[in-house]
């Protein structure tokens, strides 16, 4: 099932439509109250990445689901120069030094706003691995669908399976609402592009 795909911008108020199909969504599967809170709260996670995102472009959001597999989709074109300069991004530091790069919300609008600058896509070299080393990028452990789609591509469960060795970043995640609940957040981009995706699937005795 899909729901209707809405139209979202840098007008806050078009937010309210997330929410919407999230508890329309959750309704027409006759989720119980728990899995329709757990379904709204991946939303939320997902609107506090937007707002940065959208100064470049519009987007689309939409909700699929298979059974009890469920997909929140935010797709987000760039219509406009760059939302930040290449120095902007290489100062973010593995160290975390940039107070925008805590919590792993903001790690994720990085990367998505990363690759809306096509930073990534058009750069090359060190700079690029000095940028992915940073969010420790192992695409080889990504899906292979989403790896063959997209011409980049990040994932939560891959920085949570490098992330389990350092006490710091498992601490984070620890802490984090969309880490603890989602199966999986993919980022990927083709072209002007970027799309996320918050994976999650529900247990039917939850």
């Amino acid at each position: 099932m899909k729901t209707d795909v809405c139209t979202i911008s840098s007008d806050k108020s078009t937010f309210n439509a997330i929410f919407t199909e999230a508890e329309k969504s959750a309704e027409y599967n006759r989720l119980p109250k728990k899995q329709a809170l757990q379904l709204r709260l991946l939303a939320e996670e997902l609107v506090g990445m937007l707002p940065e995102l959208l100064e470049v472009g519009g987007g689309k959001f939409w909700i699929e689901n298979e059974g009890s597999d469920f997909e929140l989709h935010a797709a987000i074109k760039a219509e406009r120069l760059s939302l930040h300069d290449k120095e902007d991004i290489l100062a973010i530091s593995k160290s975390g030094a940039n107070a925008a790069s805590k919590g792993i919300v903001n790690k994720i609008r990085l990367v998505a706003e990363g690759m809306l600058d096509g930073y990534i896509e058009t750069a090359g070299g060190s700079d690029v691995n000095e940028y992915y080393d940073f969010y420790d990028m192992d695409s080889s452990s990504v899906p292979r669908i989403y790896s063959d789609t997209w011409s980049n591509v990040w994932s939560l469960y891959s920085y949570k399976q490098q992330a389990d060795k350092e006490t710091e970043k498992w601490d984070e995640l620890e802490k984090s609402i969309i880490a603890n609940l989602a199966d999986d957040v993919i980022v990927g981009v083709i072209g002007k592009k970027v799309d996320i995706i918050i994976k999650k699937k529900f247990m039917l005795s939850e």
